[in-house]
């Protein structure tokens, strides 16, 4: 089994969409492969993500959905993970979220993590997401697009992740966005020669009614 996580630079960047995809691809590889969220906020239920995932994968919620495995803590109000919890007189307990992983992966060949927000988003008054994922040493794959800032914010993040020798797998390009094709195509090709290293993958906009078949193998060639 390989537990992936999935980070983005910053919220609302398409994590959601490419973890869908991610899975909806090792499926299609006749791979047994399960998303979870470490947490969700502003919604109640079965996190609002993950639902969306399983329209990528084409697949119903789930029994770990309903069971809340997939994503064990969901907040209403939709604020940092670390506020929603104490809105709510709760605390976010990472140890339930390795159990729940850990009984993922006894059933599944991969367990792609999505998180919430970027790297430095608050689990806890003391803990974030950065350092849950370099405590577990996850291979990461992160979502960037050329929307303004995103070199800044694409840069910063990598570094920080080879700083804490977390095995960057890919680097997915989401034109969920509409952007000036100048800025596309020069953003890309700035990541491109500065991490020559780190496969970079386009997605394309989604229509969720037409949803499209992505090859991800460059990434997962490094997995």
């Amino acid at each position: 089994m390989k537990s992936i996580f999935i980070c983005g630079i910053d919220t609302d960047i398409g994590k959601t969409y490419c973890t869908g995809l991610i899975a909806r691809y090792l499926i299609k590889q006749n791979q047994k492969a399960i998303t979870a969220k470490l947490v969700q906020t502003g919604c109640s239920g079965i996190a609002e993500d993950i639902l969306v995932h399983r329209q990528l994968m084409d697949l119903p919620a789930l029994p770990e959905d309903q069971q809340s495995i997939t994503c064990p803590f969901v907040f209403p109000f939709p604020a940092s993970p670390h506020l929603a919890a104490d809105m709510v007189n709760q605390i976010i307990n990472l140890n339930v979220i390795d159990q729940n992983i850990n009984k993922l992966a006894q059933t599944y060949q991969y367990v792609l993590i999505e998180g919430a927000g970027g790297l430095m988003v608050p689990l806890s008054k003391d803990t974030t997401t950065l350092d849950y994922i370099s405590k577990r040493k996850f291979p990461t794959i992160l979502v960037t697009s050329p929307r303004l800032g995103s070199i800044n914010h694409t840069c910063l993040t990598i570094e920080v992740l080879h700083s804490h020798q977390i095995i960057i797998c890919g680097l997915i390009y989401n034109l969920f966005q509409t952007t000036d094709p100048q800025i596309t195509i020069s953003t890309r090709d700035y990541f491109i020669n500065r991490y020559p290293d780190i496969p970079l993958m386009d997605v394309p906009h989604i229509d969720i009614k037409k949803i499209p078949d992505i090859d991800f193998s460059p990434i997962f060639s490094k997995i």
